[in-house]
């Protein structure tokens, strides 16, 4: 059975329950093989990975789920959601999968990640373009798209344009439709991702993988290799591909460098 991490006050002070939207995609032959659970950033839902990354996983032998953040996608709204309860939706949905699951989460979601880490014994997880947060990221964000971002200090939702999530190989005509679909996270949460702490270690001591592109307009290189460095590790590069990787118009090359480390079972290696 999975096990979560609890502390006293979190059962003082229980998440509220919403219905959480869960896309998936699985293969025709179960080869026991562990599910990866996909979280999406702030402004994407479930939907980001099924248009291309969930069918792609199952072709491969893996099972794969993605969730809708609350208020994203098609979850419950959530308008005063904490980056806490977007953990707990996380950690809600890897416990009902049947086996210990892989966790990957892109941009904020990376964050949110994270968070569910230190709840959840994942069986290794990927951070993918993350933005972890701190007044750093904040910076980055002003300097780089201060249009964009300047309303979201003061409530407002963040926005990311087309030239920040995606390469110029990718369709204008694809790109305007992904951009259409985004939305807005939930004013505490943002907040939060900008100011907070860092979350507590994680149980277990999965292995991580970091990636993303150093041509991201949202992630500069050196923030990928902070985040690495964290786990001991260098960030996995895909030159010339935006924010967006699972919806790029390269997006197989992450996705099977991905599925090609989780082969190699970094957690049997961990166990030496």
């Amino acid at each position: 059975m999975t096990e979560r991490v609890m502390r006293s006050w979190e059962w003082a002070r229980p998440v509220r329950p919403v219905r959480r939207e869960v896309l998936s995609a699985v293969p025709e032959m179960e080869e026991g093989r562990p599910p990866l659970l996909f979280v999406p950033g702030f402004g994407h839902g479930a939907w980001a990975y099924a248009e291309n990354w969930l069918g792609h996983v199952a072709a491969r032998g893996f099972s794969a789920y993605a969730v809708s953040l609350r208020g994203h996608g098609g979850s419950d709204p959530a308008p005063e959601a904490t980056l806490r309860a977007y953990a707990h939706d996380v950690v809600q949905v890897a416990a009902s999968l049947p086996r210990q699951a892989v966790l990957v989460g892109h941009g904020a979601g990376a964050l949110v990640t994270e968070y569910a880490m230190a709840r959840y014994p994942a069986r290794a997880a990927v951070l993918v373009a993350p933005v972890l947060g701190g007044w750093a990221t904040l910076g980055t964000a002003l300097r780089r798209n201060p249009l964009g971002t300047l309303p979201a200090v003061f409530g407002a939702g963040l926005r990311l344009n087309r030239k920040q999530l995606f390469s110029s190989e990718l369709p204008d005509a694809e790109a305007r439709r992904h951009t259409a679909r985004l939305g807005r996270a939930a004013r505490r949460a943002q907040w939060q991702l900008m100011t907070g702490a860092d979350p507590e270690p994680a149980v277990g001591n999965p292995p991580v993988l970091v990636l993303g592109s150093p041509d991201d307009r949202v992630v500069p290189a050196s923030a990928l290799t902070r985040a690495a460095r964290r786990y001991g590790a260098a960030p996995l590069l895909f030159p010339g591909m935006g924010h967006d990787l699972m919806l790029d118009a390269r997006w197989r090359e992450p996705i099977d460098a991905i599925l090609d480390w989780l082969v190699k079972d970094p957690a049997r290696d961990d166990r030496g």
